[in-house]
């Protein structure tokens, strides 16, 4: 198992919130056991799917481009350097608000899996 990844030889896929995202570090794929670590990019006036992860807490961190985030009831916004903690089963989603692509770091654990995911309807409440 691979205990180093290198950013260009990762191809990015799209997840089920509609990001495209690279798996930089994944137990499936590496030597890490507890937790996943992905880039997700957001092109500029784009918006993830509203979703909620049963199981996993996440941690996102901003290194490019800016956005507002929808974190259960609360809206805010987004730049680089921010760290937003996001506790199992609150929705959110994020939108580019800016010019340039939003990056994103998010660290998932357990581990992200596309069974965790919940999709969500944007305007229930």
């Amino acid at each position: 198992m691979n205990m180093r990844t290198r950013y260009a030889d990762i191809a990015p896929f799209v997840t089920k919130d509609g990001s495209a995202i690279r798996e930089l570090m994944h137990p499936a794929s590496h030597a890490n056991a507890k937790q996943s670590l992905a880039e997700a990019r957001v092109d500029s006036g784009q918006t993830t799917a509203l979703h909620r992860h049963r199981s996993s807490e996440e941690l996102y961190h901003v290194t490019a481009g800016e956005g507002e985030m929808r974190l259960g009831d609360s809206r805010f916004p987004v730049t680089v350097g921010d760290t937003i903690a996001i506790a199992p089963g609150t929705p959110h989603c994020v939108t580019n608000t800016g010019q340039d692509t939003l990056v994103i770091l998010c660290c998932c654990s357990p581990p992200y899996a596309h069974e965790d995911t919940d999709l969500l309807d944007p305007d229930a409440d």
